[in-house]
């Protein structure tokens, strides 16, 4: 046997089109796509179609969109082909034929005629004694002539492989010496009929096939592992290694749930989230640097990764540290990047504005996102004006005359400004003797809310001059009127 080591690495990702891709997937990609960068190797997309009935071309699609998005680009796959192709397990059935065929021919798989109800009454005889349930092997023996007469006949069956009573052992990459008592499982399916594959055994062939090296996938996966062994034994594959990376958990370590987990990547994408974050957020989920770093380029996670260093234990989603990191990728951007990525949500919001004047505000607020679509939430009052309670414009318990007060006096020295020196200091340096004479909040507060109408805002004086002298004059007259209306 030539050992999986002495060749060039090969690994793949082998997703179902019966679902959007979800985050969970990514992270087992993104592991297996590390690998193969550190060591010059092979990255495979490939897509386990079999399941004709949920399989569906919109969902490969958005597999493949979504990876090309991320930036995981493959080597080898359906859309570029490949010495292996294809790279569909629909398109690849006359190879599961033929090594079913030779299992059944040396009598190392065989048909299986058992019906469901006999099987469950096998199932609970055995746990009634204690035993933990298999397949009893009934059909194990039928001669050629039976089995021929009970197809002949149309009886429903199955392909089952003869499993062997052994030890099953490998050394997993993340886990170490891994044990398997292969006579606790019985005959397994690994076929629904001589052209109908299950997965077992479809993606041992494949991974023959395709020369793949090295299965990186999720701890689930684990009890899969002897029986693709076995099966790999006898039709005398090559030995594979592997490395089963940790389950997801909730902050609480209890298993992951849906929500996070199977989030499909276009949700995350549809609230703004970078690629960039997420590809960082989940490397360090399940996988530790050498020391506390926690921002990475990908250049530096491919340089940094290493197999050896993915954790046993299970790896906590936390989504206020996806957040975090999202907010970090967002501050090492341009403004004028930002605001390229910011013209769909605000064209999603019939928000129109310049790149200019979007570019501004994000200079404003890029400190306080954590998405792109979070920009929306914490910086619409500069694109409209939101309407607000007129008793917010009060300072403290001060009357709203004060208010207007404030206002009048301000819209009358703001008015004052050239449109050309309507820039921050100078709004400040004209606003400055009458800040003295009434105060600071007394002045700032009604200023504040008329201009943005919220009561917690970046600088007045910096939105005044985003806004514009034209727009500040505006918002400031509403205020006054509001006022005005409020006390007539």
């Amino acid at each position: 046997m030539i050992a999986a080591q002495e060749m060039p690495v090969r690994v793949r990702f082998a997703p179902s089109p019966t679902g959007f891709l979800h985050i969970g997937s990514v992270r087992t990609a993104l592991f297996n796509w590390l690998f193969a960068r550190q060591h010059r190797g092979v990255f495979v997309l490939r897509i386990e179609d079999t399941d004709t009935e949920r399989s569906k071309p919109e969902y490969e699609k958005d597999i493949i969109d979504n990876f090309k998005w991320l930036g995981l680009n493959w080597d080898e796959g359906p859309d570029k082909g490949g010495p292996f192709a294809p790279y569909r397990q629909s398109e690849r059935k006359d190879n599961y034929k033929k090594y079913l065929e030779q299992l059944i021919a040396e009598r190392k798989a065989y048909y299986c005629f058992c019906s469901k109800e006999q099987l469950e009454i096998d199932r609970q005889t055995m746990l009634s004694q204690g035993l933990p349930p298999k397949y009893i092997g009934r059909c194990q023996n039928l001669s050629k002539e039976e089995v021929e007469t009970k197809r002949s006949a149309g009886e429903a069956s199955v392909i089952r492989f003869l499993v062997p009573d052994s030890e099953v052992s490998f050394n997993d990459l993340v886990r170490g010496k891994v044990k398997f008592d292969s006579s606790l499982m019985g005959d397994i399916i690994i076929a629904k009929s001589i052209n109908e594959p299950l997965y077992n055994f479809a993606a041992i062939v494949d991974d023959e096939l395709m020369q793949i090296t090295h299965i990186i996938r999720a701890e689930e996966h684990l009890s899969n592992t002897p029986k693709q062994i076995l099966l790999q034994q006898a039709l005398g594959f090559r030995e594979l290694k592997y490395a089963h990376i940790p389950l997801i958990l909730n902050p609480d370590r209890s298993k992951m749930s849906k929500r996070y987990l199977e989030s499909s990547v276009s949700d995350y994408r549809a609230q703004g989230y970078l690629p960039e974050a997420i590809i960082n957020f989940l490397t360090l989920l399940g996988w530790h640097p050498k020391d506390d770093k926690e921002i990475f380029g990908m250049e530096e996670i491919v340089k940094e990764f290493d197999i050896k260093r993915v954790q046993k234990a299970g790896a906590i989603f936390n989504i206020e540290k996806l957040d975090w990191i999202n907010s970090q990728k967002i501050r090492q951007m341009p403004n004028s990047e930002i605001a390229v990525l910011l013209e769909p949500f605000l064209k999603e919001k019939n928000i129109t504005a310049s790149k200019e004047f979007v570019e501004k505000v994000v200079a404003v607020e890029r400190e306080r996102m954590k998405t792109l679509r979070g920009f929306i939430e914490i910086a619409d009052f500069f694109f409209s004006l939101p309407d607000y309670d007129v008793n917010v414009l009060a300072w403290k318990n001060e009357p709203l005359s004060d208010a207007k007060e404030a206002l009048l006096e301000s819209e009358k020295i703001i008015g004052d400004i050239h449109e050309e020196n309507f820039i921050k200091e100078i709004i400040t340096e004209a606003l400055q003797e009458f800040v003295e004479k009434r105060g600071r909040g007394w002045v700032f507060w009604p200023l504040r809310v008329s201009v943005s109408g919220k009561q917690a805002s970046p600088d007045p004086m910096v939105i005044m001059e985003i806004l514009g002298k034209k727009e500040t004059l505006s918002r400031i007259k509403k205020g006054i009127d509001k006022i005005n209306s409020y006390t007539a």
